[in-house]
């Protein structure tokens, strides 16, 4: 996350203007400001009438994109399933959660484990830099569990009317005709057949893809593949005196020996921490990595016992395809995570929103078929809010995690102050912030210095090992 904004206040960017969140428009044309997006919405009106039924939508998926995504359609008057194969998923993920999706996704503050108001940044050579004097006193960063936030976000789908199924999506069958449905084959779990589950079918006008980085659903419809990072995660108890110094506080470490294209973390949970570290390049070494990770740290969970260890893909870049027809993917599926920072908690969730808005208002609350232009609408806006932010953070990877004198430069220009208070404001409220010129021209500056003494010390760390 440290390293989210530290180039954005001079890359060009503009803030975002704040969204609609509405799921129904009274005048859907109303907001269309470019004449592709109005054809869109047209083509939507001369759809035909759902008859005898509302619209029908299969979620694959109950991760915080299937979630949100099944919640929002259900209030917006859509017949919604929802088929997650594991109610209890733990997945190896950081589990940090920005400040702006307490407030937006209405989050009770029962299930956010640790409200997180330090950080400390840890370069190669273990210089240690603190993070978060520029909060302000309500400003957190909230540490979660997954398993804890998916459930709670299925259940409120289930209580706005969605149908939640425990059961495993095998494949589908494409429409035979323009408007014909799509047939979804499952395993039930929620049947006492034993653990194979029973072999079912279930018939849908549109499927919403949540489904993970190695989502069937994206297979169905040839999405393409993409780079993707193996995460590993330990979940260590350790004693109360030692969590005592993980109460409030996150640690992040940089390094060739944690990772060679990403970066290891500590994270605090309810009674526990989260000891972890992911890789693009050297997916074979995770484990070796994972032990360095734990030996930077070793001091502060010495003594610690190991009560789950986790493992999974994390994708690096959004899919070749998203939209396919009557076809959505969100969250992990489309490739939302974010490079350098690894986010992808809030971009799933928001995804799975506003790919849902878009067939509610497709459907004109769910009493119109839905076609490819409908889910387009979602694609477009999606592009337009967030891909400068992706871009940006897989720039700053490139620079600074290519080489540990990068990475120490790097962890040098966190301790700036100005370039704090930026990361944290655009973080915590997912905005790009407006910066002070003359702030971001010294930033440029001490940003070019840092690199050129890490250029330097490379050159010479080369010398050194000939």
């Amino acid at each position: 996350m440290a390293a989210s904004i530290a180039l954005k206040t001079f890359v060009g960017l503009r803030q975002s203007t704040p969204e609609n969140n509405a799921i129904v428009l009274s005048n859907p044309t109303a907001v269309a400001t470019s004449p592709r997006r109005r054809l869109s919405i047209n083509a939507s009106k001369s759809s035909p009438r759902v008859t005898g039924r509302n619209l029908r939508v299969a979620v694959v998926g109950g991760g915080p994109a299937g979630g949100c995504a099944a919640e929002t359609l259900a209030k917006g008057g859509i017949e919604t399933f929802l088929i997650e194969r594991k109610m209890d998923n733990c997945k190896p993920c950081g589990g940090a959660i920005p400040l702006c999706m307490v407030g937006e996704f209405d989050l009770p503050l029962d299930i956010i484990d640790r409200r997180v108001t330090k950080m400390k940044m840890i370069s190669p050579s273990n210089v240690a830099v603190d993070i978060g004097r520029t909060l302000k006193p309500h400003e957190y960063i909230g540490m979660v569990r997954r398993e804890v936030l998916d459930a709670y976000l299925r259940e409120r789908a289930s209580t706005a009317g969605a149908t939640v199924i425990n059961g495993l999506f095998l494949k589908m069958d494409l429409p035979q005709s323009k408007n014909a449905p799509y047939v979804l084959h499952y395993s039930d779990y929620n049947t006492k057949t034993g653990a194979a589950g029973e072999k079912k079918t279930l018939e849908v006008d549109a499927i919403v893809g949540a489904d993970g980085a190695n989502s069937r659903v994206a297979k169905g419809i040839g999405a393409g593949d993409y780079e993707y990072a193996i995460a590993f995660q330990e979940r260590i108890k350790i004693s109360d005196d030692k969590m005592k110094y993980y109460e409030d506080l996150a640690e992040m470490y940089v390094g060739d020996d944690v990772s060679p294209d990403f970066y290891g973390w500590v994270f605090p949970k309810c009674d526990h921490v989260a000891v972890g570290t992911g890789t693009v390049t050297h997916k074979g070494d995770i484990k070796k990595f994972q032990t360095a990770t734990r030996l930077r740290a070793r001091d502060k969970i010495e003594g610690g016992k190991i009560i789950r260890v986790e493992a999974h893909p994390i994708p690096e870049h959004p899919r070749p395809r998203r939209v396919l027809d009557r076809v959505a993917l969100v969250g992990d599926a489309a490739g939302y995570v974010t490079k350098c920072s690894g986010e992808g908690i809030y971009f799933a969730a928001k995804s799975g929103r506003m790919c849902a808005e878009a067939i509610v208002e497709g459907s004109e609350n769910g009493k119109r078929m839905v076609d490819e232009s409908d889910l387009r609408v979602y694609l477009q806006k999606w592009d337009k809010t967030y891909w400068p932010t992706y871009k940006v953070l897989d720039i700053l990877q490139k620079v600074f995690y290519r080489s540990d004198p990068a990475r120490e430069a790097f962890v040098e220009m966190c301790a700036d102050e100005y370039v704090q208070r930026m990361t944290f404001d655009s973080y915590l409220y997912k905005r790009v912030v407006p910066g002070n010129p003359l702030e971001d021209l010294k930033l440029a500056v001490n940003t070019i210095g840092s690199l050129v003494r890490a250029n330097a010390l490379r050159k010479e760390m080369e010398k050194l090992s000939v």
